[in-house]
């Protein structure tokens, strides 16, 4: 796997709260930041649902980006944030270079690279309200 590229995601990345300003901005920290693609986007009235994939990883693992305009999903999202626990996470090949190449492109770190147990971890945000940790598994 190269530096970016998920081989393993879970929960949401990027939820949109019906401003096109804010979900644009995620849309592009996801893509750009995460090295990911659209899969699909479907209009759904004034909101759209995205589902991205990794660029060279299987079509039918994909991580779906929901509006977020429901107030319990806005503050379980809150409270989440809050309490400093990530919504995602990314599998990297190599931590250390995946946070350099990530800040270079202006992610914002909350937790800075550690070693918890037999994997390293860092978390950072999205830019849309979520937390996502990045970690390295052991050598194998």
């Amino acid at each position: 796997m190269a530096p970016g590229r998920p081989v393993s995601e879970s929960g949401r990345l990027c939820r949109g709260d019906g401003n096109q300003g804010r979900a644009n901005r995620g849309r592009r920290a996801v893509h750009v930041a995460f090295a990911l693609r659209k899969k699909k986007e479907i209009p759904v009235g004034e909101y759209r649902w995205l589902t991205v994939v990794a660029p060279d990883g299987p079509d039918d693992h994909g991580l779906s980006l929901e509006p977020n305009a429901n107030p319990a999903g806005k503050a379980f999202q809150e409270a989440m944030f809050t309490q400093g626990i990530p919504l995602a996470a990314f599998e990297v090949d190599d931590l250390g270079s995946e946070r350099k190449r990530l800040k270079n492109l202006g992610v914002v770190f909350t937790q800075e690279p550690m070693q918890a147990g037999p994997v390293k971890i860092a978390v950072c945000s999205d830019t849309c309200g979520n937390l996502i940790q990045l970690y390295q598994p052991p050598a194998r």
